[in-house]
């Protein structure tokens, strides 16, 4: 395959600079796909009549969330040896824009948040958890797919040499060879999955039942996930000699719960759309049975 078919790569990851800070691709892509599901999540809650007000207290929450648990999964999930054994490194994990972030760590501690939220707002407006995260995980696919892009634009986490025509050389990182792009198979997964889910969401809630989604989302993201990441090099020393990489081990408990969730969601049979409180019932009081007499 001729050189002049590989994408030569080398896109500095930062736009612009404001004094000494400088705007980097990465941050914008994070923070874009925030934007976009609140936006998304609107519309949820518009479309079934649950207050907006908790779109605020939703948002802080995913972000909270999704940073902590990002960044701890990074720190014990893929070197625990620099970030645990040292004052230094301890520190850092309190230094999130050092880099670092592990979208499984963020997963778990997303779980973590939607069962507090759902048990804080949820059983006044309607919905429980299952309702939450059946729709969460549709903007969730389209914010993945931007951090994956974001990825891109940092040369970092690409796969194995390739002799495919799209292969892309990475000279930043000063790589000669051309390597799966599989910043961008993550992302055009998510992305596929996401209007997927979507589409479920509008043309089949009525028929769905809660949970479903949910389970659907563990099994193909992280099943995806799973697949891509056997042809992606290595993100730490200790995993050149695994035959499943971290990110492989840590997929497979979220492939087994989507499958659990799924199941459920079959045998209870609840359904998909938001609890409608029903309004209570006007007893009787014993001035509508008994007739006043005038004497």
């Amino acid at each position: 395959m001729p050189e002049l078919l590989y994408i030569h790569w080398n896109v500095n990851p930062e736009i612009f600079h404001i004094g000494p800070i400088g705007i980097r691709w990465y941050s914008l892509l994070f923070v874009s796909g925030f934007i976009i599901g609140w936006y998304i999540f609107r519309w949820f809650f518009r479309r079934e009549g649950v207050p907006e007000k908790l779109l605020d207290p939703l948002l802080y929450t995913l972000l909270i969330c999704t940073i902590v648990g990002a960044r701890l999964g990074h720190c014990l999930f893929y070197q625990p040896d620099y970030y645990l054994t040292s004052w230094q490194g301890f520190l850092e994990i309190f230094q999130p824009w050092k880099g670092g972030l592990a979208s499984h760590g963020g997963t778990i501690a997303l779980v973590i948040g939607m069962i507090w939220f759902a048990r804080k707002y949820g059983r006044p407006n309607g919905f429980d958890f299952f309702w939450l995260v059946d729709r969460l995980v549709i903007p969730i696919c389209f914010a993945g797919a931007l951090i994956r892009l974001g990825n891109l634009f940092n040369s970092e986490i690409y796969g194995d040499v390739t002799t495919l025509p799209w292969g892309v050389i990475f000279e930043r990182n000063g790589e000669t060879e051309p390597k799966h792009p599989t910043q961008i198979y993550e992302a055009l997964s998510y992305t596929l999955l996401g209007f997927a889910l979507l589409w479920l969401y509008v043309k089949k809630l009525d028929k769905l039942n809660r949970g479903t989604i949910f389970g659907i989302f563990f099994i193909v993201l992280f099943g995806m996930r799973f697949l891509i990441e056997f042809i992606k090099e290595p993100q730490v020393g200790f995993e050149e000699n695994m035959v499943l990489n971290m990110g492989q081990l840590l997929s497979i408990p979220f492939i087994v719960a989507g499958a659990v969730v799924l199941v459920w969601s079959i045998l209870k049979g609840k359904p998909s759309a938001v609890d409608k409180p029903q309004p209570p019932k006007k007893e009787k009081t014993a001035s509508n049975n008994v007739h006043s007499v005038n004497r």
